[in-house]
């Protein structure tokens, strides 16, 4: 390729290219499977059952991309997972792209924390992270091209309180991808971080009706506003597409500069 040679939109274009989303029946993911969909690559929706957002987001993905499917397993089952996994590859499919988005987190104070509560969120929001990688990175180390993102939080620069062990989670997947990074990046495998701020998702929706919360948050971000998952869509295409090519190890903030330092 001639080194003056852009064409932005050809970079972009997902045509031939299949990603698993894991989380992609609402919020940030199903705004990522929709927007990779928009640019014609063909999307696994995933979701933890078979639901009613589950299929909605799967008919807006269509839309776009008409080969698209759902598949749906509990992350913090690691044989459902393996199923999963399984159910994908006996379609004749293996996934160029990874966007391990789903997560789960409790809002405890850390002395309140139980085992229980602690071991899920490592499970689903960095073991499977692993596991799922470790199922489809193979195959795309040996064709030489793969995109994994993973999606973070700012929480991994800037730790809620009731919140430290989702936290310390988001820091260890973090952590996972400058690692991965470095050992994938000779076979033109990316490997990267999107670490949203606050959005205004169903996961949010309660505490930020509290008007007084609300406006702590709002007065705390530099933008003084929530992120709308869309915002999330456009990082996410440029780290899975080939303008992306040569990003890896890398986090991207989308948090309206609510991690600067003050």
């Amino acid at each position: 390729m001639d080194k003056d040679d852009i064409q932005l939109a050809k970079r972009f274009d997902l045509h031939g290219k299949t990603a698993l989303i894991t989380g992609s029946a609402r919020g940030i993911g199903r705004a990522i499977a929709i927007g990779l969909a928009e640019f014609g690559c063909r999307v696994i929706v995933h979701g933890s059952r078979d639901s009613e957002p589950l299929r909605t987001a799967l008919e807006k993905v269509k839309a776009f991309s008409p080969e698209s499917f759902s598949v749906y397993a509990d992350l913090n089952n690691r044989d459902a997972v393996d199923a999963m996994l399984q159910e994908i590859a006996g379609k004749g499919i293996s996934p160029d792209i990874l966007v391990a988005n789903a997560s789960v987190q409790y809002r405890v104070p850390w002395d309140k924390i139980t085992e229980e509560e602690a071991l899920t969120q490592m499970r689903i929001n960095f073991h499977a992270t692993l596991q799922l990688v470790q199922g489809l990175a193979p195959a795309m180390i040996e064709r030489k091209w793969g995109r994994i993102v993973t999606v973070g939080s700012v929480q991994e620069r800037r730790p809620h309180p009731q919140m430290a062990v989702y936290a310390a989670s988001k820091g260890a997947q973090e952590n996972l991808v400058r690692n991965l990074a470095f050992q994938f990046a000779q076979y033109r495998v990316t490997v990267n971080n999107l670490c949203p701020g606050v959005f205004a998702t169903d996961r949010n929706a309660e505490a930020l009706e509290n008007p007084v919360y609300a406006k702590q948050v709002t007065d705390a971000i530099p933008m003084h506003d929530y992120a709308l998952p869309a915002d999330a869509a456009g990082a996410a295409l440029l780290l899975c597409s080939e303008a992306g090519r040569y990003i890896t190890g890398a986090t991207l903030m989308v948090d309206g500069g609510l991690s600067l330092p003050k």
